[in-house]
């Protein structure tokens, strides 16, 4: 069979397993070992858990379950909802000031666990019915949380950008500065859309009350002293001091990613076990079982995956891929559009760490003798994949909305996530016309990459 049959029925299995129901990890896997099996040597079949042991013995894979570990002390205990409470007690006089400081939440939340999900469920769990209460529509309200969560992916220290920085051998620290601009516009972005759809829907509310009388929550205004106020700046310090710690050792250079996790880790549990008594063995347990489970899930995704490109890459498919690619000669940018348009359509069906595991040996190669800067291309892909994250078929924030907020109809959620991701779209553009906004802070901190 020539290489395109074999890349067309590869490609085709996948999909079967992965429509099977099968996890993704297991399926991965399956259609990787059945042609193996076929079209390889039988002695590779003795090498499988060889080659996907030695994939995942990455000192830089060992960050991973750390950072999941600093996310989950701050998200199973009262630390979320403290964050997000002195937060609006702030941001309360601006119009929809209670879906700015979620979103604001949501980055500050995401700048500490690296993980979409885990920003979705911790601010999501105490601002969804903050604001419900408050009068914000169900889709409104789901969105900014939704959207927020992404950012779980982007702000460093990002789960995926570690498996990207892996795939395409680059600097860790260097992708995670490069993330840094792109997420600040974000969520400069998210902000503006919350207060510009609070005015939208306050003014709605008035119409009605003039019309009929019936009064509406989101026409009540909440008050803070002064006094109420500073007194709930301390909530926000220890989470200050914990992301200055972590990026003064990862940036200054005092420690690598991996001791940086670890060093995280730490923190967060001596963080939460002085300022909110949580030390005992059954206190911890859930915080332990939280990590070990979403860390076996990930690193079973991983070596699933790499041993997915390993087999894609011995049989020539990925290769074939980016050749043919590249002999359709097409422009710069229209290459560019080509590829993210691959990874919109895989978003619809996969999490982003299988669609940066298995794409990345067929894209990769293309884009560098294009002339892009990988890692300026990491921080755009890893936006298009945030799209990923919340829109339909698979969009894994709805469902985890859907988990935190099952009274709001699915269909409302949907509809409050698409204005979010045309405002990433909008983020993407503005980064190809200004690719400065990606480069800058690496290059300023680091240097510029071609003399290093």
């Amino acid at each position: 069979m020539t290489v395109l049959g074999i890349g067309i029925s590869y490609g085709l299995a996948t999909l079967v397993a992965m429509f099977s129901g099968m996890p993704i990890a297991f399926a991965l896997g399956a259609v990787a070992v059945v042609f193996m099996a076929i079209y390889m040597p039988s002695a590779s079949l003795d090498t499988v858990t060889q080659n996907v042991y030695e994939e995942m013995a990455s000192i830089t894979l060992l960050s991973i379950p750390l950072f999941i570990l600093k996310g989950a002390a701050i998200g199973k205990s009262r630390a979320g909802q403290d964050l997000y409470s002195a937060l609006h007690a702030w941001l309360h006089k601006v119009p929809g000031g209670l879906g700015v400081a979620n979103v604001f939440a949501c980055a500050l939340f995401a700048a500490m666990a690296g993980s979409s999900p885990a920003t979705c469920s911790a601010i999501g769990s105490a601002g969804i019915p903050e604001m419900r209460k408050r009068g914000y529509s169900g889709g409104f309200a789901a969105g900014i949380i939704a959207a927020g969560g992404t950012l779980g992916i982007l702000l460093p220290p990002s789960i995926t950008m570690i498996l990207f920085a892996v795939a395409a051998e680059k600097s860790l620290g260097r992708l995670f500065l490069a993330g840094i601009g792109p997420g600040l516009l974000l969520v400069t972005l998210f902000g503006l859309y919350a207060v510009v759809r609070f005015r939208k829907e306050y003014a709605a509310a008035k119409v009605a009350y003039e019309a009929t009388g019936k009064d509406s929550p989101i026409l009540a205004h909440d008050e803070f002293t002064m006094a109420e106020r500073f007194s709930a700046l301390p909530r926000v310090l220890p989470f200050i001091i914990l992301l200055t710690g972590v990026m003064i050792a990862l940036y200054g250079g005092y420690a690598t990613p991996s001791e940086t996790a670890g060093l995280g880790g730490l923190l967060a549990l001596l963080l939460i076990a002085l300022i909110y008594g949580v030390w005992k063995p059954g206190d911890l347990s859930p915080i332990l079982t939280s990590t070990i489970k979403e860390s076996t899930m990930l690193m079973m995704i991983i070596g699933m995956s790499l041993l997915y490109s390993y087999v894609m890459s011995y049989l020539t498919i990925s290769q074939s891929a980016a050749n043919a690619i590249v002999a359709m000669q097409l422009p710069k940018w229209e290459l560019l559009a080509a590829i993210l348009g691959m990874v919109i359509v895989l978003g619809f069906f996969l999490p982003p760490v299988s669609i940066i595991l298995m794409t990345a040996p067929i894209i990769l190669p293309p884009l560098r003798a294009a002339g892009f800067d990988i890692i300026w291309f990491g921080v755009v892909m890893t936006i298009v994949m945030e799209m990923g994250l919340i829109h339909p078929p698979v969009g894994l924030n709805i469902f985890v909305i859907r988990n935190v907020a099952p009274d709001i109809p699915l269909s409302e959620v949907i509809w409050g996530t698409l204005p979010f991701v045309l405002l990433m779209g909008l983020a993407v553009l503005l980064m190809c016309f200004f690719p400065g906004i990606s480069t800058w802070l690496p290059d300023l901190v680091m240097g510029p990459e071609s003399i290093r």
